[in-house]
């Protein structure tokens, strides 16, 4: 099932590292939530493309980006989904800090992708089956850290702006080679827009967000993993 980690970009937690992953059966889920296709006209389509950049300051940029991140403590909204192979798909997505993620794909998706803290399954409803990770092999896993240093914990390749967006390009090596991370941020309010991950085969995976919500209390069963086999929790 690792093909399908590359085929769907793995959301948030993106572009996963080959090594390690190990399938067990779970519980059947419920279906994601039909969050409809509704990017807002004003946030444009989803796009690497960018106007012309400008003269930044880039270690003010990167200082109060990680700002913004280290202070972000849940996150919930919708997001579009666009793969390698410009199939696009949907869903709902929520962050709770440190650690925990979900993103539920709205059908005929059958995919939800869930963090709690330590390990990532990717979840296939239908055959009930997950792919398991460790959550420290994950190429965003900074993002959901409790607090983030830019500057100090990933390699940044570039740092820019423009009138629409502020574009920062970071690099990780993985046993696979390596990944590339774009991550685009509003210009005048520096909230997190949208976001490239490019696997160590060339591939774009691109993920846009929007309906964005700081302030909603989640519920922790969100964040949880249900294993078969408990030893799959320990899988590297």
């Amino acid at each position: 099932m690792l093909k399908s980690v590359s085929t769907i970009g793995f959301a948030l937690i993106a572009a996963m590292a080959t090594a390690g992953a190990q399938t067990v059966p779970v519980a059947n889920s419920a279906s994601g939530r039909d969050a409809g296709f509704k990017l807002a006209a004003a946030q444009g389509p989803i796009s690497s493309a960018s106007p012309a950049q400008q003269p930044v300051n880039q270690e003010v940029l990167v200082e109060r980006i990680s700002a913004y991140l280290s202070n972000m403590k849940t996150l919930v909204g919708d997001f579009v989904q666009v793969g390698p192979d410009g199939r696009r798909t949907e869903g709902q997505f929520y962050v709770q800090k440190p650690g925990k993620v979900r993103f539920e794909y709205t059908p005929p998706s059958r995919v939800d992708v869930i963090a709690d803290g330590q390990s990532v399954v990717v979840r296939d409803r239908m055959r009930a089956t997950q792919d398991v990770y460790p959550l420290s092999q994950t190429p965003l896993r900074f993002l959901v850290a409790d607090r983030v240093d830019l500057a100090r914990d990933t390699h940044l390749v570039s740092v820019g702006a423009d009138d629409q967006f502020v574009t920062v390009v970071i690099e990780e090596q993985q046993l696979v080679g390596t990944n590339r991370l774009m991550l685009k941020f509003g210009t005048k309010d520096l909230k997190l827009r949208q976001w490239t991950v490019t696997d160590p085969q060339g591939y774009d995976t691109t993920v846009a967000v929007y309906n964005l919500d700081t302030s909603k209390k989640l519920d922790p069963g969100l964040f949880k993993i249900s294993y078969e086999n408990p030893d799959s929790q320990n899988a590297r």
